[in-house]
Parts: C-alpha cells; structure tokens; sequence
C-alpha cells in the first residue's frame, strides 16, 4: 500500500513511518522539517519538506491511505501563535480533505487530542460526551475533526482522539509525561510533581503504530468515525510513583495547581477488535534502557517542543 504521513518526522510519525516501511508499504511523507529528520534512507521512502497550508500543491496519485499528524502541538506552543495553529490545524484540514477527495485517496485517518473533552466528573469518558475544550489547542482539534467529518460521505475518516503518548522514538519527545518524569529522574536524580492529583490517559506508541494497522490494513468496516485510544488514565503522582520505584529517587510536590485532568474510556476500540499490549510500566523500562545506552542532550531542546518552536520564533511565522 502507499501512504502519505504529514508530521512524518515527528515524534510519532517517525514511528509510524519506520514500521510501516517494515512491513514494506511505501510512504511518503510531508514535513516542515522543524525538528530536523531522523529518518533513515529507504528505498521505499520518499521526504518533501514543506507545510500542510500548501497541502494542495503536493502531488498525491495512487496514495491508498493518508495519516494526518502534522499540527502545532500542545497548550504552551499553540499560545506562541494562535493564528498559525488555527491555520496548520484547521484550515489545512478543509484542504488536506479536498485534496484526498480530488485524488482518489480511500482513507484518512485524523491524530485529534483526548483532551478535547476538557474537565469531566465523568468516571467513563466516552466519545459520546459532549466536547468541551479548554485551550485554543484544543478548540483547533474538535473544529479540525468537524472539518473532516463533514466529508466522511467521500472519504473513510477515522479521527482518533489519543490520550497522552509515551515511549521512545527516532525523534524522542521529553516534554510528554511519562517521558519527562522518567528523564528527570534518570539525568536529575529527582521528580518535580506540579499539583500530582490531576489524570491523564495514557497510551504507549507502540500501540498507536499497531492501531494504524488496525485501522489501515483491516479489510473489517468499523462502525464509527471517532475514536478514543487511551488506556491507563493515571495521576501524575501515580505515574511518579511507578518511576520511583524503577530508580529509587525522591518525589517533589509541588503545589501548583493543574487544572487540567481528564479521563478516556476506549470501549469503542477494543470492541472494534484491537488489544492494547503495551503500557506505562513497559514505557518507564524502554525509557531506562535508552537513556543507558544513548546519548542525550540534556540541554538540547530538539526534544522539547516549547522550547524549540521558541528558538525557531513561532510567533513569526
């Protein structure tokens, strides 16, 4: 099959790219290139440097499936410049969408945000809720996946909704929690817990590659559009906790409040067929191991989004 990966050098598009060239499916895959490209060479690969606002200028014939990761991630980013967000996360959207349409693309499938539900009492967080968002960063996502369901009678779209990822890929995030908390204690000998109460979902990226094959490969039709893939939802302390336990170090609280705590029930996928198999205790020991074996930039900021769309001045683009 052939694929087209916006994001593809991204921190779980690098992911997705590399199995999917495993399994000997040819991808293409478009980027701006922001955090630099990890990707090895392959002859099945090819790389176009460039933003998702032209989308309509990339020549996509005979792409199969296009898997749409590209956007201006998380809270503290998208407020470096909420414009360019709602143009990267938005209204490349309509475009992507019409392009796929005009040529003879069979499925999308959409990297939304679990955090679209906002703050829920809801024990059981399903996507039958009602949405609502809390930050522009979320807002971008629940418009985004109206954009593209409008379409869902010309094109097979999936919108997933992930919970937080965790995990080692070519193009590591360290601002992510279970990544953050496990670097800080590995490099720092301690772990700095804001608040701690607060809940995240969470899911390992090695399942999220597993769910594009769930999705992309399976000749099975699904019943929906929309769907959650989150499975451990954990307090940040929790979480802090399971690390401490790994590398025996001590756990700092600090009393700043968080108020940004949510939940994800997955029912949907896993009565769709899929299993999750890996978890935040697989993620804290793949995490350790890489750290053992691989050199890290402590004080690089490649792996910290915040930090380097600041040094490239998002806020100009």
């Amino acid at each position: 099959m052939n694929f087209l990966i916006t994001g593809g050098c991204g921190y779980i598009g690098s992911r997705i790219t590399e199995h999917l060239l495993q399994k000997k499916h040819k991808v293409l895959v478009f980027d701006t290139l922001w955090f630099g490209n990890p990707l090895k060479k392959h002859k099945n690969l090819k790389i176009v440097k460039g933003d998702v606002r032209n989308f309509s200028n990339l020549k996509i014939k005979n792409i199969n499936t296009i898997i749409h990761l590209a956007n201006v991630a998380n809270d503290p980013t998208v407020e470096l410049n909420p414009n360019l967000s709602w143009e990267v996360n938005v209204l490349a959207s309509k475009m992507i969408a019409e392009h796929a349409i005009k040529n003879k693309v069979k499925k999308l499938i959409f990297f939304s945000s679990g955090s679209v539900y906002g703050l829920k009492k809801e024990k059981k967080v399903t996507e039958d809720l009602k949405l609502n968002p809390i930050s522009v960063y979320n807002k971008t996502k629940m418009i985004a996946e109206r954009v593209f369901l409008s379409y869902k009678d010309k094109l097979n779209i999936k919108c997933l909704r992930p919970a937080t990822v965790c995990g080692v890929s070519k193009r590591l995030r360290l601002d992510v929690t279970v990544n953050k908390l496990t670097f800080d204690a590995f490099f720092k000998k301690r772990i700095l817990v804001d608040g701690g109460t607060q809940v995240r979902p969470n899911i390992h990226i090695e399942d999220i590659v597993r769910i594009i094959d769930h999705f992309s490969l399976s000749k099975k039709k699904f019943n929906h559009n929309i769907y959650n893939i989150g499975f451990e939802n954990l307090s940040i302390l929790q979480i802090a906790k399971k690390i401490q336990k790994k590398l025996k170090v001590k756990i700092s609280i600090n009393k700043v409040r968080d108020i940004r705590s949510y939940r994800q029930d997955s029912s949907r996928l896993l009565r769709s067929g899929f299993k999750p198999k890996y978890n935040v205790d697989y993620a804290i020991n793949q995490l350790v191991n890489y750290f053992k074996k691989n050199k890290i930039d402590k004080f690089g900021i490649n792996n910290f989004n915040l930090k380097k769309m600041k040094k490239i001045k998002l806020d100009r683009i």
